[in-house]
């Protein structure tokens, strides 16, 4: 039931040797960002400078890394993305939906019916053109939500599911997807705001002054509230063992759901073991004692190793093999997300369309930062409710869609049901959640809009 086998002091050993190259990796991604302007004004992550790195210096590249460490690098995704997953819920306070429906509602629908797009045009494209031309698996299209909205975490992390699954070459097309996605949505999203900007749905655009990398020490946020007494336990310590009961109970439930469902990945199951952790330890006193930043802090520090391992120990021959299928996918993806940005926005949100539209475009081409981060460039000084509209919908789409439970199953329904019926069960679920957007009258066409707000004013 778990893994409990001896393991060696020479594998320990071997481990740390290829975490501490990891380590430098990062730092050398670090200062490569702080040298090179171009890497600062395409706000490239540091841990996927380092990842690129340690693919051209590995066996593919310089030659300068082994085979056997490459092999190891390739293991460490499937287990960090565990981490990054197991504490999503602890500590998670829900906001109030009634509240702040008129807010979380349309930001909601937004993202639920283009990530399923985003996810059951490529699986159509790739059933009906890719399988028949180039002979590729049933789960080709599913890189597109793993890779996009997923980002390169995810994507690397997914890597022993394919492989588990029978697609070993998974995991490298879902990074080269992730990147392609990265590069496009920045690159892109700059593009649609000058555009705005032309055409003055853009009014609180940022006067192009980038963001520092150094923070200065007035803008330099904690990584977490020490909440106990250090001679009890350290802080992260504390969150680690939090963190580790979450993983503990994913375990049990993949057991549990082996027979059910073979092949069930365990990090979304650790998600739901931390909703388990935060619902016990919530009615007790040690609620008070749990700090978000501190998981943050543990989160954000797997995700990094997860990236850099995981670009460093792409396979460059199998993207090569593979790079017909997966330029057409990659602007398949492209097509849909630009289409969808300019026909949805303008009719789901009745202020600030744009604002509340590229921040969605960001994300279902990238990540959430790359998202936020076009929102500040369209939105610098936050004068919108786009931003807090953003973060209110967070935990309602995060740990479902875009990385979350149902992206972690895509693979398995491909293999079990086959590429056409996700590719039309995705899109009917968007067509589905968009009669809802009309029966709730959040769809609207831009006409009864503007006579909406000429009439209020």
């Amino acid at each position: 039931m778990f893994p409990t086998d001896e393991i060696s002091s020479d594998t320990v050993t071997a481990l740390l040797f290829a975490l501490t190259v990891l380590g430098l990796l990062i730092l050398a991604g670090v200062l490569l960002r702080l040298l090179f302007t171009p890497l600062r004004k395409l706000f490239i992550p540091a841990a996927l400078i380092g990842g690129v790195l340690g693919a051209a210096l590995g066996p593919y590249g310089a030659g300068l890394f082994p085979e056997g460490m490459t092999a190891t690098w390739a293991t460490l995704p499937g287990i960090l993305i565990t981490i990054v997953f197991a504490p999503m819920l602890i500590g998670v306070r829900m906001p109030n939906v009634r509240q702040s429906y008129h807010l979380i509602a349309p930001q909601l629908l937004f993202g639920y019916i283009g990530d399923f797009l985003m996810m059951g045009v490529p699986m159509l494209v790739g059933a009906a053109l890719l399988m028949p031309v180039w002979d590729v698996n049933a789960m080709f299209g599913t890189i597109v939500e793993i890779g996009w909205p997923g980002g390169h975490g995810t994507a690397g992390g997914m890597a022993p599911v394919f492989d588990e699954l029978g697609w070993a070459e998974g995991g490298a097309l879902a990074l080269a997807g992730a990147t392609a996605g990265l590069v496009f949505g920045i690159l892109m999203g700059m593009v649609l705001i000058n555009i705005g900007a032309r055409r003055g749905d853009v009014p609180h655009a940022a006067s192009g002054q980038e963001a520092p990398d150094l923070l200065g020490p007035d803008d330099r946020p904690g990584l977490g509230r020490i909440t106990l007494n250090k001679d009890l336990v350290d802080g992260l310590a504390f969150h680690g063992g939090l963190i580790a009961v979450a993983v503990f109970i994913g375990w049990v439930l993949q057991s549990a759901l082996e027979l059910v469902v073979p092949g069930m990945p365990l990090f979304p199951l650790a998600m739901i073991g931390g909703a388990v952790v935060q619902a016990v330890i919530g009615r007790t006193r040690l609620a008070d004692a749990v700090d978000a930043g501190s998981l943050r802090a543990i989160q954000g520090a797997a995700l990094d190793l997860l990236v850099v391992s995981a670009v460093a120990s792409v396979s460059v021959p199998v993207v090569l093999d593979n790079i017909l299928p997966l330029s057409v996918l990659m602007l398949v993806a492209a097509v849909v997300s630009v289409a969808f940005f300019y026909w949805a926005g303008p009719r789901m949100f009745r202020e600030s369309w744009f604002e509340h539209a590229i921040v969605n475009f960001g994300t279902l081409t990238a990540v959430s930062s790359v998202g936020l981060m076009l929102l500040r460039t369209a939105d610098s000084d936050l004068k919108t409710d786009a931003a807090r509209a953003y973060a209110l919908r967070s935990p309602f789409f995060s740990p479902i869609l875009g990385g979350g439970l149902v992206t972690a199953l895509l693979p398995v329904i491909a293999v079990n049901y086959g590429a056409w019926a996700l590719g039309i069960g995705a899109c009917a679920a968007a067509a589905l959640l968009l009669l809802l957007a009309r029966v709730l009258r959040i769809w609207q066409s831009p006409r009864k809009k503007e006579a909406a707000g000429a009439a209020s004013s």
